[in-house]
């Protein structure tokens, strides 16, 4: 089949053969994961993303070389048609290379399609946000993928509906393939707080406020760090509604959204951690109450200037999909599930090994395996060593689940404002420090919140008649230390 003179030169037979190259892996790649169902994240990064990248480069090069061989040939005064808009289809070459286009075009536009639809799916997907980066988004994949949403495609949080944040995320992984090219990124990733969506952008196309679920039952099993790891169990009545589902938000934990109240604070920082000012608003009769922190309030230049954000579920749910769990809590969960056996003195010395910060997670597998090991042989010899394997691998599971020191990325990081034992969480507000000018307080009365209705050692319980809750009472004598610091003082630095 003749072409033009033009067409047969090194730039453009190259290109040619790059692009029907790269036609061909698109084709078998694409066939291979529809036949067979099978595939990965890189094998659909180079069907969807970097093959059709180089079918275009191949095929740009091809008027390149032709347009660079009309100028050599008018240089050296050869005989090649330098009239680019003359098409005689009288002419045979020109035929086919007409015919070669119009089909070559309708071909690539199919492909084309075909190939924005799959590559859109792509970038969409779980795999592409989780595992094409891998060493750098292994915390968040891996913590995602063990939280109560991993059934919940990453987007569906990250970028919601509509075609500008849509484009707007598209810019800034723009950015972020650089910075992982580059090796710029931090370490670990910082928390998108203000990037985000407005939550009734993004959780509210699942959950329903105004249809919230009246107070739920919340059982949890600890266990000390004494010689016989001694349980304790304690069952609360989380009140997250009313106690009736006619009077929805009127009160109970989700008050703080409800549609007749406006909740405002100012930040110490963008982290949201400390936040020394609040307001409330009822909005149906106007009245308004603020709330400073005595210890250290905000000056009044920093308020005036300042832009108080109204509180929605991000505030308290900031981590609602990418967990990650204290030693004492993944530890907890181990021996409940049974994944850490029952030896003597398991829970403290799985503490004072995971107290430590390690380099890499290879040596901090190595000093479980290593310390486990070694203080069951020299105190317990009598232990099976089938037992010991098992505790050894229930908590360097747990490690690997919740710690990531390639990336820096742990709970010591990442807060949860859920609750407030091992987080300050509800205390950042609920901690008898914030004051109005009345002198009224935010209470940290336990039971606004949650009552507790059994706590104690199995066969020791407490249980609550039903009229009156339990007073707390904490699992190791501590006094009324308990109730003149916060929880958070003790639980997160001292695992207890």
């Amino acid at each position: 089949m003749k072409l033009p003179h033009s067409y047969y030169n090194p730039l453009s037979l190259a290109g040619t053969v790059i692009s029907g190259f790269a036609l061909v892996l698109i084709v078998l790649s694409f066939l291979f994961s529809v036949i067979f169902d099978a595939g990965s994240s890189y094998l659909g990064l180079f069907t969807y993303i970097l093959l059709p990248v180089i079918l275009i480069m191949g095929l740009l090069l091809i008027p390149i070389g032709m347009y660079r061989a009309v100028k050599r040939a008018k240089r050296l005064n050869e005989p090649v048609s330098t009239r680019w808009l003359v098409i005689d289809f009288n002419d045979p070459r020109y035929r086919n290379a007409a015919a070669i286009f119009v089909i070559g075009t309708v071909v690539f536009m199919l492909i084309t399609a075909v190939g924005s639809y799959e590559a859109y799916h792509y970038t969409e997907s779980v795999e592409f946000c989780g595992q094409v980066c891998h060493n750098v988004m292994k915390p968040e994949y891996i913590t995602y993928m063990n939280s109560s949403h991993a059934r919940v495609a990453c987007v569906e949080c990250h970028v919601g509906q509509g075609a500008n944040w849509y484009v707007k995320s598209k810019l800034s992984g723009l950015y972020q393939v650089y910075a992982v090219v580059a090796d710029n990124y931090p370490r670990p990733i910082l928390t998108p707080i203000s990037d985000l969506r407005p939550a009734k952008e993004t959780c509210e196309e699942c959950h329903w406020p105004e249809k919230f679920y009246t107070p739920r039952m919340q059982f949890e099993r600890h266990f000390l760090s004494d010689s016989a790891n001694t349980q304790w169990d304690i069952q609360l009545l989380i009140k997250t509604n009313s106690q009736h589902s006619a009077n929805n938000l009127v009160e109970g934990i989700h008050w703080h959204i409800n549609p007749n109240v406006r909740i405002e604070y100012i930040a110490e920082d963008e982290s949201r951690e400390v936040l020394p000012w609040v307001r409330s608003v009822n909005l149906a009769t106007g009245d308004t109450m603020v709330y400073e922190d005595s210890w250290a309030p905000l000056d009044s230049a920093t308020i005036a200037a300042a832009k108080p954000r109204v509180m929605d579920c991000m505030d308290c749910h900031n981590r609602p999909s990418h967990n990650y769990l204290l030693p004492q809590q993944f530890v907890d969960v181990a021996m409940a599930s049974g994944n850490i056996p029952f030896l003597p003195e398991i829970k403290r010395v799985a503490m004072g090994i995971l107290k430590d910060p390690y380099p890499t997670e290879d040596a901090a597998l190595s000093v479980i395996k290593t310390e486990i090991s070694k203080f069951y042989q020299g105190n317990y010899p009598g232990i099976p060593a089938a037992s010991v394997d098992k505790a050894i691998a229930g908590v360097s599971d747990g490690f690997r689940r919740n710690v990531f020191p390639e990336m820096k990325a742990s709970w010591d990081v990442y807060s949860d404002h859920i609750g407030h034992v091992e987080y300050n969480g509800c205390f950042r507000c609920h901690n008898d420090t914030h004051m109005s000018s009345t002198n009224d307080k935010i209470t940290r009365d336990c039971n606004a919140c949650h009552t507790i209705l059994k706590q104690g050692r199995p066969g020791e319980e407490e249980f609550s008649g039903g009229s009156e809750p339990l007073p707390f009472k904490h699992p190791v004598d501590i006094d009324e230390v308990w109730k003149e610091s916060l929880c958070t003082d003790c639980h997160r630095y001292l695992y207890l």
